[in-house]
């Protein structure tokens, strides 16, 4: 099963804090670690949501929102994608990583849905295909 794993962001990466070498080293061996077991498919930090911009839909309406976000307990951070036997093994996997932030912090786990939970339909056609188109430019 694929899963998200998102680190939630704190006032100091929302401040642009950046990690200390120690932090960066204690990350790199974790993701060596999940790359060396086939865990970790993809993953990266997040620069503060001042950076960032959100697009509000309504209906045909497009409203775009500049960053900095409120409720940073509820920003991302970073994120990996994980392919994992089952959501037990990605907690086990997610115990074992360093506390990515200098303070308390929390992470969180996400299952990725899969075309096969959306049952059979043409609809999904395309859905496959474009699957398919980025897996040949990996």
């Amino acid at each position: 099963m694929r899963v998200m794993v998102m680190v939630k962001a704190t006032e100091d990466s929302e401040a642009g804090m950046n990690p200390s070498v120690e932090l960066l080293e204690a990350m790199g061996k974790y993701n060596e670690e999940l790359v060396n077991a086939g865990v970790m498919l993809a993953g990266d930090g997040l620069k503060p949501s001042s950076n960032g911009k959100r697009v509000a839909f309504d209906g045909p309406n497009r409203t775009v929102i500049d960053g900095p976000f409120a409720e940073t307990r509820e920003l991302v951070a970073g994120y990996w994608m994980w392919e994992v036997k089952d959501m037990a093994d990605a907690v086990e996997w997610v115990k074992r990583c360093p506390n990515p932030m200098p303070g308390p912090s929390e992470i969180e786990i996400r299952p990725v849905y899969e075309l096969e939970d959306f049952g059979e339909s043409e609809a999904l056609e395309i859905h496959r295909k474009v699957g398919e188109k980025l897996a040949a430019k990996n």
